[in-house]
């Protein structure tokens, strides 16, 4: 699809600051701001270096102030606003027009008769990013400046400038910034243009975006340099932010590197689509651009490519719990079955007790297993992968874990994670924990314990051990004992249905009873391949979701009549996180929601339409991408994070399983 917005958009500041664009480079580092180029975040900036792939992200180049001096006119092409509301530059007001070309930004800067366009974008599996100016229209040449700002910190954090002093110092073709004695170096530099060492500190850039989220609203930046040069029309300057200190300076060569990257995306979805779709959509195509840019390197010693996926931009890193959910829709669907099961064995390699990894933290190696839900999730992703490729080897090499898995939830394990031998079900939970899904946390308080056996565990257990008897007959193993476990959780899964209610129970046997609260988590066990309802409470099931929990861009996290549900997501991270969960919409439920529907009523272009308001979504927030969350009420603003993996993975995959059932 084309998003490309003229002046009545990138003129409009309130407008343009709201659609944020990102490119990546494949090993977490990352660059994203604005439309308008105003800072608004303290996660923006030209250059978030991964010092240690893929976390460690680091900002290192914030942003370019950068003007253009043509005929005698200065014409500042950048926005700042400062503590207070104070704005200068109005850059956005020479944006003649803006275009995502696939994942590229790029602008058009009108100044008088001379035209400049503008693009970013990354080196892929490098900390490289480029920024290329090219005078496509002028009566005469231009002065182009670039005052380039830097920092060094963590890209969580902000920074008060004090009286820190960097060390600035000339190289070849521009500056090496060494931020204190034990800083990565990292690299300013052009193809053609004078360079003047500034270092100047600018203080309170306001960030709109940190205020609205209760946190510390104001940051310092250092201008490190001013590079100064000469176009005439037809002429192009490349600036280079790099963590390397040699890197390609050639503009145009390293964009058609990127490009070409971009090319085999859409190769390998291409070639993996099944014979009957004809055209791919121009926004299903986009989101195959967006599935890429969570898409990491994770080195372990016995795979030094190991892959992983990033849950979110631009805060998460990279979670169990959403790698397993978002990886058939990101890898799977879009062709790219070898980094699927790198994936696959990646996280072989950290199951621990039978359980998944639900965080890796941003800092130190040792992971978090707090989580119930991921190591379920697992099978379900092998499942998907092998549907595909048939990839026995895959099977075989995984079994000994997936068994492991399977005895170590018998047995017990984490968290009170156990098979409950009464009934076959899974029991997980103990107080002052959060292990599903909905883990929002506010100090000791769990803002949605659930404590029990919630339903989505169990239909992913069930969903699970159908898979296990599955595998173990293609391979020649004993089956009988998950069969014999499946068979004694679908006997008694009817202890979640609610006759009365007419749909499930959300958490049986909790420590307060059960738990009839209308909730999202109940559509699994429908759109799962193996599930435990009938018919009828399949439909049932899937009717009641959509009338109570169905928004245009997800499911509520829970009903709008009960006395706990927020409609509205926003305030400080107390007011946030007790809203997370208690009436947000998701957009990754969507997908489920789209696939248990086309389950229940087979057909496909009524499915199809739930999809449809995610098309108006790519150009609106995180461009080209789908957000983590949405308002539950009306108007539905998007909210989180402005890229969310598993809300790509699912509508891709969602939508590819509408156009298979033709």
């Amino acid at each position: 699809m084309s998003i490309n917005f003229g002046r009545e958009t990138c003129c409009n500041l309130p407008s343009a600051e709201a659609r944020e664009w990102l490119v990546t480079n494949g090993i977490g580092g990352y660059a994203s701001g604005t439309i308008a180029g105003v800072l608004t975040r303290r996660y923006q900036g030209l250059l978030v270096a991964a010092l240690k792939p893929p976390l460690c992200r680091t900002l290192l180049v914030t942003k370019i102030d950068d003007l253009v001096d043509y005929q005698g006119q200065v014409y500042p092409l950048y926005t700042n606003r400062w503590a207070g509301g104070a704005i200068d530059g109005y850059g956005h007001h020479q944006i003649e027009r803006f275009q995502l070309e696939r994942t590229i930004p790029t602008w058009k800067f009108a100044c008088a008769d001379a035209l400049l366009e503008k693009r970013i974008w990354m080196q892929p599996e490098a900390n490289i990013t480029y920024v290329r100016y090219n005078l496509t229209r002028a009566s005469g040449p231009i002065t182009l400046t670039l005052k380039v700002f830097v920092n060094y910190r963590d890209y969580h954090s902000d920074t008060q400038a004090g009286d820190w002093q960097m060390q600035i110092e000339p190289v070849e073709n521009g500056l090496c910034v060494t931020a204190f004695a034990e800083a990565v170096p990292f690299y300013l530099l052009t193809d053609r243009a004078s360079v003047t060492p500034t270092s100047q500190w600018h203080y309170n850039f306001d960030l709109v975006r940190e205020r609205e989220r209760g946190l510390r609203d104001y940051e310092d930046h250092l201008q490190a340099a001013t590079f100064t040069a000469t176009l005439n029309p037809g002429e192009s300057l490349c600036f280079v932010a790099s963590t390397e200190p040699n890197p390609s300076l050639n503009g145009e060569a390293a964009l058609e590197v990127r490009r070409t990257y971009e090319r085999k995306l859409l190769g390998f979805w291409q070639d993996s689509c099944p014979a009957n779709i004809r055209e791919t959509p121009q926004w299903i195509q986009q989101l195959v651009f967006a599935a890429d840019q969570f898409i990491v390197n994770r080195a372990i010693p016995e795979n030094p490519v190991g892959k992983t996926i990033l849950a979110g931009y631009p805060w998460f890193g990279d979670w169990g719990r959403d790698t397993m959910i978002s990886l058939p829709g990101l890898t799977i669907t879009t062709g790219r079955l070898q980094i699927a099961r790198a994936i696959l064995y990646t996280y072989a390699k950290y199951v621990d007790q039978g359980m998944l990894p639900n965080r890796f933290p941003d800092e130190g190696e040792i992971p978090e297993y707090n989580t119930v839900d991921a190591t379920l999730w697992y099978f379900e992703a092998i499942r998907q992968y092998y549907e595909v490729t048939e990839d026995i080897d895959v099977i075989e090499n995984l079994f000994p874990v997936l068994t492991d898995i399977i005895h170590s939830h018998c047995r017990g394990t984490r968290y009170n994670i156990h098979l409950d031998p009464a009934d076959g079900l899974l029991y997980a939970g103990e107080l002052g924990t959060q292990l599903t899904w909905m883990d929002a946390k506010i100090g000791d308080w769990v803002v949605t314990p659930r404590i029990g056996k919630p339903i989505e565990i169990n239909a992913l257990w069930y969903n699970a051990l159908r898979i296990m008897g599955k595998f173990a007959r293609q391979i020649g193993r004993p089956y009988q004992e998950y069969d014999a476990l499946a068979d004694r959780a679908l006997a008694r899964f009817e202890r979640f249905w609610h006759p009365e209610l007419g749909y499930c129970y959300d958490v049986i046997d909790g420590i307060y009873g059960d738990d009839a609260t209308l909730r999202p988590n109940q559509i699994f066990a429908v759109s799962l391949p193996n599930s435990a309802l009938s018919p009828e409470q399949q439909r049932a099931v899937v009717e009641t979701c959509g009338q109570f929990l169905l928004t245009s861009f997800g499911l509520r996290s829970l009903a709008p009549n009960h006395f706990h549900y927020r409609g509205y997501y926003g305030g400080n991270p107390i007011q946030r996180d007790s809203a997370y969960h208690q009436g947000t919409a998701w957009a990754w439920l969507l997908g489920p929601f789209v696939i248990a529907h086309l389950r229940v009523f087979q057909n496909p272009n009524l499915a199809r339409t739930f999809l449809d308001p995610m098309i108006n979504h790519l150009s609106i927030a995180g461009l080209g991408s789908i957000s983590e969350i949405f308002d539950g009420n009306a108007p539905m603003h998007p909210q989180g994070c402005i890229a969310q993996a598993w809300s790509v993975g699912e509508i891709l995959r969602a939508w590819l399983a509408i156009e298979r059932f033709r």
